[in-house]
């Protein structure tokens, strides 16, 4: 398949990379295999038969958009209960829904709403968390080959007595490894998977496990190192809670007497690729643990204004070598879209830059210019940088990766007035803070069309 268009996309942070009428080589298998301008390829142009995809005047190409951090099951909460400090929310609001979905026709209805939702918001992959039930998750699984979303799903290991009730945790430490390796099982199994993950869809393994312990303070100790265990034996790289909140940094030191961060390494909960989410209390010691391991940040801008008392310093992150990706942290975030998280990135890191307190904690006292992000910045979190912090081939349109890819147009709800022609910068401010559904023509994954309001 070929597809001709004017690519958008950030191939570092802070830089605008924009490609005038290329044409991208895509093959059977999904994969990128050239990208050249048109005037290069025979038959590409307006009027030639060269390309099988042309997009029209106005409609713009950009990587598919990667969620970092979201719970599949606060799905039907989405927008509400947002009033409450973190460790209330969970039991008050959380844990009651997610005890629902034992009932697996629950969970499917749920799934069937939310993954072609995210689809047409341009979440190409999303990295889940499930709820405790092995079945609901495995149908998570299924639901994302079903619709054609790249995804991580884990399930949610959680059994301490005291910061969890008895009808929604594992019945012991034993019982949620031997239930979280069982989920791996099941979802390399599917739709004929080999070891590295499930739902080969042409050639490419767009479903994959993720070990879940949800946080340190919803696990025993002897869950947690039996998770980092099952981690080392079968390859699987991890996801959970760090140092999200004042409640939940103080738990971990008064409990470990150590870090969230320091914990987790102890535990054998941080690698290659691990998703610490949030991170919003993290130090420079934790920073060089987190980026020595290979590790990374879910940033979740939106989220964090709700249940963090502090704000995540990206550039501070960024400069130690952590990876960092966006998260729209469905539901303690009301907001589906990952666009949306880049316009919250780049305004929680003005609002840092004029926190003294907040900024002296993080070490980032100082100007908009040394601590603020760019839009530009923001959306390599969205695309490039949640494809680093995965590990998968992703966040950027060039051979060798996975063709995902947003189609935009610009030409309706504002997006493209009082813009010269040529000027591209202003324009994509304008894609990123703006678009939505209704603009997305297009979504695609690994070369397969699976959203957009245009024709099919």
């Amino acid at each position: 398949m070929r597809i001709q268009a004017t690519i958008l996309q950030t191939p570092a942070p802070g830089t605008l990379q924009v490609l005038e009428e290329h044409v991208v080589t895509v093959d059977d298998d999904g994969w990128i295999t050239t990208l050249e301008p048109a005037g290069h390829v025979p038959d590409a142009g307006p009027d030639g038969a060269g390309v099988d995809v042309r997009l029209p005047a106005g409609v713009v190409l950009i990587p598919g958009l990667v969620d970092t951090h979201l719970h599949a099951p606060q799905w039907p909460q989405l927008g509400t209960g947002l009033d409450l400090p973190l460790e209330e929310w969970l039991m008050v609001h959380t844990f009651p829904l997610e005890a629902r979905f034992a009932d697996v026709a629950f969970a499917r209805r749920v799934w069937d709403d939310m993954v072609p939702s995210l689809l047409a918001n341009g979440t190409t992959t999303a990295v889940y968390y499930g709820s405790i039930h092995e079945p609901a998750t495995v149908d998570l699984a299924a639901a994302c080959l079903t619709y054609g979303q790249r995804a991580l799903v884990g399930r949610v290991a959680m059994d301490h007595p005291d910061t969890t009730p008895e009808w929604y945790r594992d019945p012991g430490a034993r019982a949620g490894v031997e239930a979280s390796a069982r989920s791996i099982e099941a979802i390399r199994a599917l739709a004929g998977g080999g070891p590295g993950g499930a739902g080969r869809d042409g050639g490419q393994v767009l479903v994959r496990p993720i070990i879940t312990p949800r946080f340190i303070p919803a696990c025993s100790d002897a869950l947690l190192h039996g998770l980092g265990e099952l981690a080392a034996e079968t390859g699987v790289t991890i996801q959970t809670h760090c140092s999200e909140s004042d409640w939940e940094h103080a738990d971990v030191f008064d409990r470990c007497r150590r870090s969230d961060a320091a914990a987790l390494e102890r535990f054998g909960l941080i690698g290659p690729h691990t998703v610490l989410a949030h991170a919003t209390h993290v130090d420079d010691d934790d920073r060089a643990l987190v980026a020595s391991a290979g590790a990374g940040v879910a940033h979740c801008p939106l989220s964090n204004v709700y249940f963090s008392e502090r704000i995540f310093a990206v550039r501070a992150a960024l400069a130690a070598g952590l990876r960092v990706g966006l998260g729209t942290d469905i539901a303690g975030g009301p907001e589906p879209s990952v666009l949306a998280q880049c316009g919250h990135a780049v305004g929680v890191s003005r609002q840092l830059s004029r926190s003294t307190e907040s900024a002296v904690a993080v070490g980032n006292a100082g100007p908009v210019s040394s601590v603020g992000i760019d839009m530009t910045t923001a959306f390599w979190l969205a695309t490039a940088g949640g494809a680093e912090l995965t590990g998968l081939p992703v966040g950027l349109l060039e051979p060798g990766r996975a063709f995902d890819a947003v189609a935009v147009n610009l030409g309706s709800g504002g997006l493209g007035l009082w813009n010269e022609a040529g000027d591209w910068p202003p324009l994509f401010e304008k894609l990123v803070r703006l678009s939505g559904p209704a603009h997305m023509t297009d979504v695609w994954v690994a070369g397969r069309r699976v959203a957009g309001t245009g024709p099919d």
